[in-house]
C-alpha cells in the first residue's frame, strides 16, 4: 500500500519535462499568443451570450456579469502566467500540478482539462456547422436532414456531415505545424475583431438610454428555478458567462513551443484575456442599450437580430460570417491545446505512450486520437446536456493552479527557474483565485456537477486501474542513481 501512495504522490523532476518538450519547435511569439488566446476566449459566445444572458439572468446589469467573471478568470490567469513562465512545459495545469503536489493531483487537473478539450471541440465543431449551414441556405444550398445533423432519436438525422469536414480541415492545418497555423489563426483573429468594433462602432447610434433602466432589474425567480434580477441574477449570470473565459489554458498548453516563454508567456495569457474582457463588456453594454433586454428572450443570433432591426442588414450578414470565422478559431485552439494535453499524458505513460510520440516534432498521434473523439462527439451524438461540463472541468483545473502558487514558490531560484513574472499580492491573490473559481463552480446547475462527478469516477478507474502500472513519472531519477 505504501509503495501505491509513493507513486500516487511522488512529484515528477521538471529536468525531465524540459528534456522531453525539447523535441517540440519553439516558433510562437507573443504576437501568436494573443491571437491565440484572443481567438478561442472571443469565440460565437460574444455574439450570443450578452443577450442569452441578459433576457435570462441579469438584464442591463449583464455587463456586470461579464465583469466579475472577467474579475475571477483574471485572478487565475495571474496564477497561469507565473506557472506558465517558471515551467514552460506542454500540457499547462497537467504538467505543473504534477511537479509541485504529484501525479495523483496532476492527474486530476489534467483529466478535468481533458473533458474540457473533448467536448469543446465537438460542441464548436457543430455549432460552426449549424451556423455555416445558416448561412448557406438563403443560397439554396441545403444538406438533407441525415448528413446536417448528429442523431437525437427523433430528428432524423444520422450525422453532421460539416462538423466533420470542418474537424478534418482543422486537424490538416494543425498537421503541418505550430508555425503555419499561428499564421492563419493571426489573420482570421484580426477579421473577427475589426467585425466586432464595427458593430460597437454602428450599434452605439442605435442606444437608447431608457433601455438601461433599471439597470439591476428587482429579482425573481425564473419559471426553471433560476435567478434574474438583483446580485442573484448577476451571480447566475456569471456561471454562465465563465464559460466565455476559459480560453487562456489554451495558450499555457502550447508553452513549449513558445519562444522565450519567460516574457512571452504571461503576455500571451494577460493581453489575450483583458483583449476579451474590453470586447465583451462593450458588446453586453451595446446590445441591452439598443433594444430591451427582455427582446432577447429565446433568441440564438441577439447581435444579428439587433442590427437588422436597427436597419443594417448588411452588417448583419457580415456579422454572421464572422461568428463562423470565431469559431474556426477557437476550434483551432482548442484541438491545438488538446492535442498537447494529450501527448503530455502519453509522454508519461498515463494514457497509451504512443500519445506521447513525436512526428516531424509535433505530437501527431495525439492529434488524430483528438480528432476522432472530436468527430464522434461532435458528429454522431447529441450532448447537449453536458455544456456545462466545460465549464466544472476546467474551473477544477483553475483551483489547483491558484493554490499551486504556494507549492510553486518555495521552489523558485531552486530547482525550478525564477521566473520573469510573478503573481501579485501574494499571499491573497492565489486564495481568492481558488475561493473565486470555487464560487463559480458552486454557482454551476446539479447536472454539470453530477457528470463532473461521474468523469473523475470514470478517472480513478482508468487511473488506478491500469496507467498507474505504466507511468514513467520518477524512473529518470531512478535511472541516474542505479547508473
Amino acid at each position: 500500500m505504501s509503495s501505491i501512495f509513493q507513486k500516487m504522490f511522488r512529484k515528477e523532476d521538471p529536468l525531465v519535462y524540459q528534456d522531453k518538450d525539447s523535441h517540440l519547435i519553439r516558433s510562437l511569439t507573443t504576437k501568436d499568443f494573443l491571437a491565440l488566446g484572443v481567438g478561442t476566449i472571443v469565440s460565437t459566445s460574444i455574439f450570443t451570450l450578452p443577450g442569452v444572458v441578459a433576457a435570462q439572468h441579469a438584464g442591463p446589469a449583464v455587463s456586470l456579469s461579464f465583469l466579475c467573471a472577467a474579475i475571477v478568470a483574471g485572478i487565475v490567469a495571474f496564477a497561469y502566467a507565473e506557472m506558465a513562465a517558471a515551467m514552460p512545459f506542454a500540457g499547462s495545469a497537467y504538467s505543473w500540478i504534477n511537479v509541485v503536489f504529484g501525479e495523483f493531483w496532476g492527474w486530476i487537473a489534467g483529466w478535468a482539462l481533458l473533458a474540457e478539450y473533448f467536448i469543446a471541440v465537438a460542441f464548436v465543431a457543430s455549432g460552426l456547422s449549424a451556423n455555416f449551414q445558416g448561412l448557406i441556405s438563403p443560397l439554396g444550398f441545403k444538406l438533407p436532414t441525415t448528413l446536417s445533423t448528429a442523431s437525437t432519436g427523433s430528428n432524423g438525422g444520422l450525422m453532421d456531415l460539416f462538423a466533420i469536414i470542418i474537424i478534418l480541415l482543422v486537424a490538416t492545418l494543425l498537421s503541418r505545424g505550430a508555425s503555419q497555423t499561428a499564421r492563419v489563426e493571426n489573420t482570421l483573429v484580426i477579421l473577427k475583431v475589426i467585425a466586432i468594433l464595427v458593430f460597437i462602432f454602428v450599434g452605439v447610434t442605435a442606444i437608447k438610454g431608457q433601455n438601461y433602466v433599471p439597470f439591476i432589474p428587482k429579482y425573481h425567480a425564473n419559471t426553471d428555478g433560476s435567478a434574474f434580477g438583483g446580485w442573484q441574477g448577476i451571480y447566475a449570470g456569471v456561471s454562465e458567462i465563465f464559460l466565455a473565459y476559459i480560453g487562456f489554458d489554451s495558450i499555457a498548453a502550447n508553452s513549449a513551443e513558445a519562444k522565450n516563454p519567460q516574457k512571452t508567456m504571461p503576455r500571451g495569457i494577460l493581453g489575450s484575456l483583458f483583449i476579451a474582457v474590453f470586447l465583451f463588456i462593450s458588446v453586453a453594454l451595446v446590445l441591452v442599450g439598443m433594444f430591451r433586454y427582455s427582446d432577447y428572450a429565446n433568441n440564438a443570433e441577439p447581435v444579428g437580430w439587433a442590427l437588422r432591426q436597427s436597419g443594417h442588414e448588411i452588417i448583419a450578414t457580415i456579422v454572421q460570417a464572422v461568428a463562423v470565422i470565431g469559431m474556426f478559431t477557437a476550434l483551432i485552439g482548442m484541438m491545438l491545446a488538446g492535442s498537447r494535453l494529450l501527448y503530455s499524458f502519453g509522454r508519461d505513460g498515463l494514457l497509451p505512450k504512443t500519445l506521447g510520440k513525436l512526428s516531424n516534432n509535433l505530437p501527431s498521434h495525439a492529434l488524430i486520437v483528438l480528432t476522432v473523439i472530436g468527430i464522434a462527439l461532435g458528429a454522431f451524438f447529441p450532448f447537449t446536456f453536458l455544456a456545462q461540463l466545460i465549464s466544472a472541468g476546467t474551473l477544477i483545473a483553475f483551483m489547483f493552479v491558484s493554490i499551486g502558487i504556494y507549492a510553486l514558490r518555495p521552489r523558485e531560484g531552486k530547482d525550478i527557474p525564477e521566473p520573469s513574472f510573478k503573481m501579485p499580492f501574494y499571499p491573497v491573490l492565489p486564495a481568492l483565485g481558488f475561493l473565486g473559481a470555487l464560487a463559480i463552480f458552486w454557482g454551476l446547475d446539479i447536472q454539470a456537477k453530477i457528470y463532473a462527478l461521474g468523469w473523475f469516477i470514470f478517472g480513478m478507474i482508468v487511473y488506478f486501474g491500469y496507467w498507474i502500472k505504466h507511468s514513467t513519472a520518477g524512473s529518470s531519477k531512478k535511472t541516474e542513481k542505479s547508473n
